[in-house]
């Protein structure tokens, strides 16, 4: 098929490498504009523009996809299908009309669930233990189009918002190129998505990484695991700010802590501490003090001296 693909981060890296490998003709590649970063504020390019280019593939940046050149370019290109993977711009009628199949998105949950931005960090969050990706047609709302495919996959208790990250993106380039086999043979199914069922996954914030040692073991760990990338969950100890890399939930005798404050230190060991939640307790195991590299508990202890009853948070 001739394709156009739009996608930014490394998520839609996979199924463009997928559907390269798979004999399909990539006309044009849309990603975002390159970014500034650092002190430096030198451009990087986006994950998917770098493998668009190790392919020789022609790059369009545009900073509004709905410009008139724009639309004009997809247009001369003659499209059989838009495939689109965390582009990052909503896509205007007039480019959704393009092409011969449609627009395909590529959605990194079980549609209705999670519609929106962030939906690995939040099916964690919200301690789901399934999720998985979805292939739909594209429309003018937000993942509300009618759906074509679908794949399981499991959160495990160790998963990470980077680890099911990688897995759903080796999911969603195996489900692209069945999708675009169902729609070349006429078989691919539109589902309706019941909006009674459907959720929404916000784009994530800083704010949401802070920790709330009234909440319980369970969901701090969540946390932790969950927005592990960015913006990681944090807190202050001695005043400073320290983001929790790794916690476990730790094995207590809550009727011993009854008295005990959220946030309080209970436990300090060679190797960890441990901090009592509004529901249990976590252990911390990794962490990343502000100004410093991340490293495990025992080192920070090594240079910083906690005691128990110590305060954690603000």
């Amino acid at each position: 098929m001739n394709i156009i693909y739009m996608g930014t981060p490394d998520f839609a890296v996979y199924p463009l490498k997928k559907l390269i490998e798979a004999g399909h003709n990539i006309s044009l590649v849309v990603t975002q504009p390159d970014k500034a970063k650092g002190r430096s504020k030198a451009l990087i390019p986006t994950p998917v523009k770098l493998a668009a280019q190790e392919y020789n593939i022609e790059v369009l940046q545009p900073e509004k996809v709905k410009d008139e050149s724009v639309v004009k370019k997809l247009k001369s290109l003659n499209p059989d299908v838009i495939v689109v993977a965390a582009y990052g711009q909503i896509l205007p009628e007039n480019i959704l009309n393009i092409p011969t199949y449609g627009c395909i998105n590529i959605h990194a949950s079980l549609l209705p669930k999670y519609r929106g931005a962030a939906p690995i960090e939040l099916s964690i969050l919200d301690g789901e233990e399934k999720t998985g990706v979805t292939t739909m047609y594209m429309e003018k709302g937000l993942d509300t189009g009618d759906m074509i495919d679908k794949m399981e996959v499991d959160i495990t208790s160790d998963d990470t918002g980077e680890t099911l990250h990688d897995k759903l993106a080796v999911c969603g380039a195996e489900l692209i190129i069945k999708t675009l086999e169902k729609l070349e043979a006429g078989t691919a199914a539109r589902v309706k998505q019941d909006d009674a069922l459907s959720s929404y996954a916000p784009m994530l914030t800083k704010d949401m990484g802070e920790i709330d040692f009234n909440s319980s073991a369970a969901y701090i760990d969540r946390q932790v695991r969950a927005l592990i990338v960015w913006p990681c969950a944090y807190t202050k100890i001695s005043g400073k700010n320290v983001k929790l890399l790794k916690v476990r939930i730790a094995d207590i005798d809550e009727e011993k802590y009854i008295d005990t404050k959220p946030g309080e230190i209970i436990e300090i060991t060679k190797k960890n501490f441990t901090i009592k939640c509004g529901e249990g307790a976590i252990t911390v195991l990794k962490l990343l003090p502000e100004g410093k590299k991340p490293m495990d508990t025992a080192a920070y202890l090594n240079g910083n001296k906690l005691k128990v009853g110590m305060p954690v948070g603000e």
